[in-house]
């Protein structure tokens, strides 16, 4: 069983910031892929960045160049660092890791953490 808890969202103003983390943990053999979701309302939910376990990122094209991924295998932590946000970036925000448990290897997601850009 693999569980993974999100923190860091919340109500910024339009240009601020906010860091996003996701930690791991449970019974985890590896570790592969880790990613950032977003879901806004009445919209479909859309990739934000991911980080490969040899350390390619990608990120959508919304986001590049405003915010970074990191992850830190130690700790199992994938982080999101958030700057120039806008109101178009309102979502709940989910982390995605790709792990293997067991003999299993799938995609675990988290409950979701809330960011409001709003004046």
């Amino acid at each position: 069983q693999v569980q993974l808890v999100e923190s860091g969202g919340g109500l910024v103003q339009p240009g601020g910031s906010l860091r996003l983390s996701c930690a791991a943990s449970g019974s985890i053999s590896s570790i592969n892929g880790m990613a950032w979701y977003r879901q806004a309302p009445g919209k479909p939910r859309e990739l934000v960045a991911m980080i490969t376990s040899g350390g390619s990122i990608h990120y959508a094209d919304s986001v590049k160049g405003r915010f970074t991924i990191s992850r830190d295998n130690s700790v199992k932590t994938v982080n999101l660092q958030m700057n120039s946000l806008k109101p178009e970036d309102t979502a709940l925000y989910h982390c995605c890791v790709s792990a293997r448990s067991g003999l299993i290897t799938r995609d675990y997601w988290g409950q979701g953490t809330q960011v409001t850009v709003s004046s």
